[in-house]
């Protein structure tokens, strides 16, 4: 059965960058095949993972609605819905990755919903781990259109913002009754040592991290020269906090 691991949190964040992290201990592991999962609106998973992302979902199910008159004859609407799906996924050796992009015009998912889930459950079960990066309104998940989180890491930067979006992700998560496993708290673009704002923040809501991701001005480089994070060296604090994190986590799977 695969483990499927969700990011959320608020912009800016560094959600992307955590969930590039992450693929890169579960390659650099031999926990492959892994499926990314671009959830956020804003994509840009596939940037940062070194992967070219030709069309999204949202793409794809927009062209449907605008070509499902001129469906191929023999052809049913789920077929030839889940022949346009099959297109977004992007395959590079031991990991894979679906885009799902923005919704374009007007009720662009309400009839593939059920197909656009199908879909990817379907597709999950070729995979050993599954890893979204989510937008802190977590769409997708809201949707149904995602499978059951086994972990999901809420992220939050450096301060009593982020925080509090954290607090707000764990309300909508319980409010929306999705199923998720278990849920951490880590903090993203951490000094030596938290601020006492943030630290008092955290207390006040009851949250203990679960991690704390240094700052990293490699990472940052990286980012600027557009070069994949999976290709970061093992001397990055960034990845060794993450590397951290991950045997943590699967260790108590």
């Amino acid at each position: 059965m695969s483990v499927s691991i969700a990011v959320a949190g608020k912009g800016g964040s560094g959600k992307t960058s955590l969930a590039s992290l992450i693929i890169r201990y579960l390659k650099k592991n031999n926990k492959s095949p892994i499926l990314a999962i671009d959830a956020d609106p804003n994509a840009n998973l596939g940037e940062s993972l070194g992967l070219g992302v030709r069309q999204t979902v949202g793409s794809a199910i927009a062209s449907f609605n605008e070509e499902k008159i001129r469906i191929p004859q023999g052809m049913t609407k789920e077929a030839y819905l889940e022949y346009r799906l099959n297109e977004v996924l992007v395959e590079s050796k031991g990991l894979d990755l679906v885009t799902m992009g923005r919704g374009e015009g007007p009720g662009c998912y309400c009839y593939p919903n059920l197909l656009l889930r199908k879909f990817i459950d379907t597709l999950s079960a070729n995979y050993s781990y599954i890893v979204m990066d989510n937008e802190a309104g977590m769409e997708h998940l809201s949707r149904r259109t995602t499978q059951n989180v086994n972990e999901l890491l809420l992220i939050s930067d450096h301060s009593v913002k982020g925080v509090r979006t954290v607090t707000r992700i764990r309300e909508l998560v319980s409010e929306l009754k999705l199923v998720v496993a278990r849920q951490s708290v880590v903090i993203n673009f951490a000094p030596p040592r938290l601020d006492t704002a943030v630290t008092e923040e955290l207390a006040r809501l009851g949250m203990e991290p679960i991690a704390t991701i240094p700052f990293d001005e490699t990472v940052m480089d990286y980012d600027l020269k557009l070069k994949p994070l999976p290709e970061l060296p093992d001397t990055s604090p960034a990845v060794a906090a993450v590397n951290d994190l991950m045997a943590k986590l699967l260790g108590k799977n």
